[in-house]
């Protein structure tokens, strides 16, 4: 018998053929061979011949020593630890850094250097800072792009209508789309758009007309981009208060809150492009409206905090920090992080897009 390679004589092993046999005087005598002193080694010739011993293998143990680091050989190589200084993240240091950035790209500016990509003619006239637009930040808009000019009117007569139409969205048991709606006559949107003009940003005038809008046709959209990262809507202004007569024409008040001067933009949510529904009798409406009187009315609480918390996007310098403090679950209130909320004074910052 043979074990891994090894022969053994078991008829020594008395116990494995008696009963209470005694193994005491049994033991395995091994035989290892060295190496060959002939001329062969393992079939091959040796370098050295006959005789002549040849060169002991090399003795590689089992484990080596292990090897440690320790402070004392990294102190000994020139490793030291560097204390990083604390990062300065309040509103005033949040300004200056900005500021600081912008005095970098804007230094050596110049009109008469700019070029145009693609047309050489065009020369560059006047210069802007782009800012968010905090009036309309809290909005969502959408672009929409018709296959065809809506109002049943030629395309080379003009029509203001089309600049406060009312786009309703509808639905049947098979399909969605949108009901499209204008005033009945172009008076009636010049007024509406007029009274409008007149207000500040979501106020609401007393004792306002209601606006007539009418069905003209449904629309239904053909394809539909739920990001839009390279469109905006950009207000440009020059600084100045825009007076216009009140909403009832006793006094001469600014339009709104004036801006200093600079490119004011909203991102575009979504691109929509619409073409006309083909229109069937038998088609049943869960709920069609043939007119719309409309009027404007203050904001609920519900509403006004939405609108808060997405303006803070754009007026609270901690807005970053807090949405991660809320991931984290962490619920302890910073009170200097709240002062600094409630103070946009010096808000919007400037951003480069």
């Amino acid at each position: 018998m043979q074990e891994c390679g090894m022969p053994l004589d078991l008829s020594k092993w008395e116990s494995l053929w008696e009963e209470n046999g005694d193994d005491s005087g049994a033991r395995i005598e091994t035989e290892v061979a060295g190496p060959s002193s002939g001329p062969y080694t393992n079939g091959h010739a040796t370098p050295n011949g006959p005789g002549i011993p040849s060169t002991p293998l090399a003795h590689v143990p089992w484990l080596r020593k292990t090897e440690y680091t320790s402070r004392t050989d990294n102190t000994a190589r020139g490793w030291t630890h560097r204390v990083v200084p604390p990062i300065d993240v309040s509103h005033s240091a949040q300004l200056r850094d900005i500021e600081a950035s912008f005095a970098c790209c804007n230094e050596g500016f110049s009109l008469e250097a700019l070029r145009h990509p693609t047309k050489p003619d065009v020369t560059a006239v006047e210069s802007y800072e782009v800012l968010p637009d905090v009036e309309i930040w809290s909005n969502q808009y959408d672009l929409f792009r018709f296959s065809e000019r809506p109002g049943e009117r030629p395309i080379d007569v003009e029509d203001p209508r089309l600049d406060c139409a009312i786009l309703r969205p509808m639905k049947t048991e098979h399909d969605s789309f949108l009901a499209y709606y204008l005033t009945d006559d172009d008076e009636s949107a010049l007024d509406f758009k007029e009274s409008r003009s007149k207000l500040q940003p979501y106020e609401v005038a007393p004792n306002q007309p209601e606006t007539v809008f009418r069905f003209v046709r449904d629309y239904e959209t053909v394809k539909v981009e739920q990001e839009v990262p390279n469109e905006f809507l950009i207000v440009l202004e020059d600084g100045v208060e825009d007076l216009k007569p009140s909403i009832d024409g006793s006094d001469t008040k600014p339009r709104r809150n004036a801006k200093t001067r600079g490119a004011y933009y909203k991102n575009i949510e979504r691109k929509m492009t619409l073409k006309k529904k083909r229109q069937n009798a038998f088609e049943q409406y869960e709920d069609k409206w043939d007119l719309i009187r409309m009027s404007h009315t203050d904001m609920s609480k519900e509403e006004e905090d939405e609108r808060q918390e997405a303006l803070a996007e754009v007026v609270d310098p901690m807005f970053l920090m807090r949405g991660d403090a809320d991931a984290d679950g962490e619920g302890e209130v910073d009170h200097e992080t709240v002062a600094l909320s409630n103070a946009p004074s010096d808000f919007p910052l400037p951003m480069e897009i």
